[in-house]
């Protein structure tokens, strides 16, 4: 498990709540596996409560499987789950594009642009993850730009599982169709034009629709059946 830094502002059950969402996410806390309180607990340098509290907290959006006298698991990954994350955060995502094109200044469009040149550093030397990191800064930046953050908070809950196979994904994704796209969202939202910035949030998210049977065939044993 990759220890994050606690911040200063974090209580423990947060941290260990952060801490363990993160490594679902990047699948370094495979689907499947069983947690042990005690290691994340002497990991993470706090008591076993607050992980007991972060874990009872993750299985409320279904990241984590309580299993009374058994333990707790790592939720395999359920397609179901997944389209329906998909689906909601496209409807979320269009509405919050629509709206940076109302509110966007241009400190905000310097920003995004940054951002992508940042994308683009990552691509060039073939680091998939740092690109995926910086990809998931830029839509939470126009999160800001709408003044809908806490929304923010609930897509992120919501979607974790959509992530998951993001990053199962990751190496079959196209990376220079992904800054492409950033750059179209940016010059639809500098030109306020939200019938283009929803053709293209569409487009966007619709690119990590990933094959079922492929994922399946390749990680039979990270899959929900």
């Amino acid at each position: 498990m990759n220890i994050l830094k606690r911040e200063s502002y974090e209580t423990a059950r947060d941290y260990a709540y952060r801490t363990i969402r993160e490594n679902i996410i990047s699948l370094n806390l495979e689907p499947g596996s069983m947690l042990s309180e005690n290691e994340i607990a002497q990991e993470l340098g706090i008591s076993r409560t607050p992980v007991r509290e972060a874990l009872i907290e993750l299985s409320k959006t279904k990241m984590v499987e309580i299993i009374p006298q058994r333990g707790s698991f790592i939720s395999k990954i359920d397609y179901g789950i997944i389209e329906e994350a998909r689906f909601f955060r496209l409807i979320v995502e269009i509405a919050i594009a629509e709206l940076a094109c109302d509110f966007a200044s241009n400190k905000d469009i310097e920003e995004l642009e940054e951002l992508v040149s940042l994308q683009e550093f990552y691509t060039e030397r073939n680091m998939p993850d740092k690109m995926l990191a910086v990809d998931n800064e830029f839509h939470k930046i126009l999160y800001r730009i709408a003044n809908k953050e806490f929304i923010r908070k609930i897509v992120e809950d919501t979607t974790v599982h959509f992530d998951r196979v993001r990053r199962l994904s990751i190496s079959a994704i196209k990376m220079d169709s992904i800054i492409d796209d950033h750059r179209a969202i940016i010059k639809a939202i500098e030109e306020r034009d939200k019938k283009k910035v929803k053709e293209v949030v569409t487009k966007h998210l619709t690119r990590y629709k990933v094959d079922e049977e492929l994922i399946r065939k390749k990680y039979p044993e990270y899959i929900l059946n």
